[in-house]
């Protein structure tokens, strides 16, 4: 289906195979310096579940804030390990960082994995203080902007956001129901709406969606779609696609992690 081609991104980066043996290789590093240092906290349950457990990444002294990534993979694939070295930009800015997994499609819907994704915000904004920045990659940059929808987090962490950086996001659900993952996602008109933050009202908290400049041209129309939607900033990085656009935030001194963090 025309539609499956235009969703899939692996088919179209350069050596895409060897992204995920890399990823999780980067991200077992980043945290076994971590631990040695007595700064990674791995495993944190925030619901019942294998799989709803989140890793906290500290930094040096106390924590300016808190700051959430969430990962991509269509809700179908991944889980935290594949990316804690990307916690290396916010932890050296002194902020903490949590990076949660979930449950995956087709075992649960996308609405079970959105009230997951909140109940692990809540869980890791009890145990640190200050600002919270939310920031997701493709699937991910869908969840964390649904996170600046009303009630979908307590008020006492929903005035405590700082930003939101949906990346690369998934933000118009509808045009999944035409492709063939939609099997898996059991995606309804209902749902679909429901789940697209395009379709909702703008956040109180500043946004700012990023993309990357050779992203295949439905993320370069999804990221767009929010940011008029939204009114948010809205940045287009060049010579980035969708495997690589997430490097910037292992740099503390990246264009990405200045945008982020306040």
């Amino acid at each position: 289906m025309e539609l499956d081609d235009a969703y899939a991104n692996a088919p179209h980066i350069p050596g895409a195979d060897a992204y995920p043996e890399r990823w999780s290789s980067q991200a077992a590093a980043f945290r076994d310096t971590l631990t040695r240092r007595g700064r990674a906290e791995l495993g944190i349950a925030y619901a019942d579940g294998p799989r709803c457990a989140y890793d906290l990444f500290l930094p040096e002294g106390a924590p300016g804030g808190l700051c959430v990534f969430v990962h991509g993979g269509y809700w179908l694939r991944f889980d935290r390990s594949f990316w804690s070295h990307l916690a290396a930009g916010p932890v050296a800015r002194g902020w903490a960082v949590m990076m949660p997994s979930y449950d995956l499609c087709p075992a649960v819907r996308i609405p079970d994995i959105t009230q997951q994704i909140a109940q692990a915000v809540r869980a890791a904004a009890a145990r640190v203080a200050g600002p919270v920045a939310l920031a997701g990659h493709s699937a991910g940059g869908h969840l964390v902007a649904r996170m600046g929808a009303p009630a979908m987090l307590p008020r006492a962490v929903a005035e405590r956001i700082a930003h939101i950086m949906p990346i690369s996001p998934v933000s118009d659900l509808r045009p999944l129901m035409q492709t063939a993952m939609n099997a898996d996602f059991h995606l309804t008109e209902a749902t679909a709406r429901a789940e697209s933050p395009v379709l909702h009202p703008a956040p109180a908290a500043p946004v700012t969606v990023w993309v990357g400049a050779n992203e295949r041209p439905v993320f370069l129309d999804q990221a767009r779609w929010l940011a008029e939607a939204w009114g948010a900033s809205h940045v287009i990085e060049g010579s980035k696609h969708h495997f690589d656009v997430i490097d910037g935030l292992a740099d503390p001194a990246s264009r990405m992690i200045g945008a982020l963090l306040p």
